[in-house]
């Protein structure tokens, strides 16, 4: 649901908010890479989101509610199923006296909609306008009732599991119970937002644990005696072979829950008790975010900016497995994305599906490697060219000399911290003067869980958090830094299954690499000290400093900055 642009410009300008060349331009940009104004108007910072949804409760004369504070009527709630509400994004929440249902809406213009909430319970519905994220109270209720039936589903199947007799393998996996209880467990990780699903071989039982906000759950634990018919469904899913047991093998599959599609990316291992197997889910349907978005405050977005300018170069994201570095790239690539230049992508796997990019997906098999497919791009008159990540040292040749001859190249390397990116190019044996020659920008990052907006609440802060507040403010050369008497974090509430934290986003340490920088690196005495110190002195702020201020800004905790920055 939009405010039509003209009219968006009108409310915003007439407050003040933004000048009308300013909104001109965001205007434009918006429409290059085909995203919303009020996205981009967002993002930005230029306005809020709660604003915009009392300008658009404005704008179509339907009163906005908040369900974070309204009760929600459980018995009207079960009036829809959740897969019927996810796919409206409608939740009803009251009955009136007349018989009437309260039902708040992403779209509360969406006619069609409310014809078919109308036919579907039988009464006259009234709509009110809801923010996405104040229909998730509603969903976390949902939940709540999904985790019992989901726990009452697997433990029916198991017991029919045991009954299912076959001469084959395949028979067993094919059997309904372990069809069910596979497509369970895949539906009840989708429903809850998990990123990553372990199924883990013990001795006598098998352990089934979600990754949710980079946390594992424990789930479920399952008899060893439906390990076998479960991990060859799995495989069966996947394309994989079911009578290797012995050696790592890897697949794809797709699983619909509703209108909702989702990659999973299949990886077995073999253990002591057996083959362990993690399944990465990922949205078909995702598209990139903006840098804001994935938790990048203003002063880096900035940099990162004014780094793209460059006609040529590298730009590297740097971190360990999991700390978000795909997304960052895909929020760069997406900064990028212009009629007039040829983008290509090679990775593994393609994670979201751009418009106007040219992507290419890793296929070992088929003699696809990163190294022989950048060589092949390199003929394909490319612009700017994403590659997943730098493994080896061929791809960290034919990188560094695509982005020396006048490509813009953007990747990801494993490394602690933004300076180790240097060392570790060193060690794939690239010379230090074409590091210094061709690098523009190093972004290291890890990924803290937010706190949670239903149930944030202020408290005084402990001693040994105010003590590390001091020691980092000190840090970044802030000698007059008085601690703040009051911080944040989540009471915990349904919405966050009760954790005090719902969803994560990025922190950032961001490595200009000017003039002064390049000398060091290409000098017979480069060392990491000198290059972190000559960073400091010209003012980086390292991840830490960065998870401090959003600690301080009550978007994550000083707990959770800690927890991830020690890991």
């Amino acid at each position: 649901m939009q405010i039509p642009v003209q009219k968006l410009k009108e409310m915003i300008v007439n407050e003040g908010l933004i000048t009308p060349e300013a909104f001109d331009s965001i205007a434009q940009e918006a429409q290059r890479l085909n995203q919303r104004v009020d996205d981009i108007l967002v993002s930005r910072g230029i306005i809020s989101t709660d604003y915009f949804y009392t300008l658009l409760s404005r704008y179509v004369g339907i009163e906005l509610v908040n369900l974070s504070t309204v009760p929600i009527d459980e018995e009207v709630l079960a009036s829809l199923s959740l897969d019927l509400a996810r796919q409206k994004g409608v939740i009803a929440f009251k009955k009136e006296a007349d018989g009437s249902i309260d039902v708040a809406m992403e779209d509360p213009s969406d006619l069609k909609t409310i014809e078919f909430l109308e036919r579907h319970l039988k009464v006259r519905v009234k709509p009110f306008l809801a923010k996405p994220g104040d229909l998730e109270k509603g969903f976390a209720i949902y939940n709540r009732a999904l985790s019992q039936d989901f726990k009452h589903t697997i433990e029916e199947n198991i017991k029919k599991s045991l009954e299912v007799k076959g001469d084959k393998i395949e028979d067993v996996a094919a059997a309904l119970p372990i069809v069910a209880i596979v497509d369970n467990f895949l539906s009840y990780a989708i429903s809850a937002h998990a990123s990553d699903i372990h199924i883990e071989m013990l001795e006598s039982s098998v352990l089934v644990r979600f990754r949710i906000d980079g946390i594992l759950h424990e789930i479920s634990r399952i008899p060893k005696e439906v390990e076998l018919p479960v991990v060859a469904r799995i495989k069966l899913l996947a394309g994989l072979k079911i009578d290797e047991h012995y050696k790592p093998q890897d697949g794809r599959m797709r699983h619909r829950a509703g209108d909702e599609i989702t990659d999973v990316r299949v990886s077995i291992m073999p253990t002591l008790y057996g083959e362990k197997i993690v399944m990465r889910l990922l949205s078909a349907g995702q598209k990139p975010l903006a840098l804001e978005e994935i938790g990048m405050l203003e002063d880096m977005v900035k940099i990162v900016e004014e780094a793209l300018k460059k006609s040529f170069g590298m730009l590297v994201v740097c971190g360990p497995t999991g700390s978000g570095k795909t997304t960052t790239l895909y929020s760069v690539l997406s900064m990028l994305n212009k009629p007039e230049v040829n983008m290509v992508t090679i990775e593994d796997p393609i994670e979201y599906h751009i418009q106007y990019v040219n992507q290419t997906q890793i296929n070992a098999v088929a003699g696809v490697t990163f190294a022989s497919a950048l060589r092949a791009f390199l003929r394909q008159d490319p612009n700017i060219i994403l590659v997943g990540e730098i493994r080896d040292e061929e791809t960290a040749e034919i990188s560094v000399h695509a982005a020396l001859t006048g490509h813009i190249l953007l990747s990801s390397l494993h490394t602690n911290d933004a300076s180790t990116a240097i060392p570790r190019l060193i060690d794939m044996h690239v010379p230090p003067f074409l590091i210094a020659a061709v690098l523009n920008l190093i972004i290291a990052q890890r990924l803290v869980r937010k706190t949670c907006v239903s149930c944030i609440e202020s408290f005084v802060p402990t001693p040994d958090i105010i003590e590390v507040l001091q020691h980092t403010h000190a840090e970044m050369g802030q000698t007059d830094y008085v601690a703040p008497k009051s911080l944040y974090r989540g009471r915990g509430c349904p919405v966050c299954n009760f954790t005090g934290y719902k969803g994560r986003m990025g922190i950032f340490e961001v490595l200009e690499i000017d003039n002064e920088v390049r000398t060091l690196i290409s000098g017979h005495d480069f060392s990491l000290d000198a290059l972190v110190a000559l960073a400091r002195k010209k003012g980086m702020v390292t991840m830490l400093e960065d998870g401090v201020r959003k600690a301080e800004l009550g978007l994550t905790t000083m707990e959770e900055v800690l927890r991830v920055i020690r890991e």
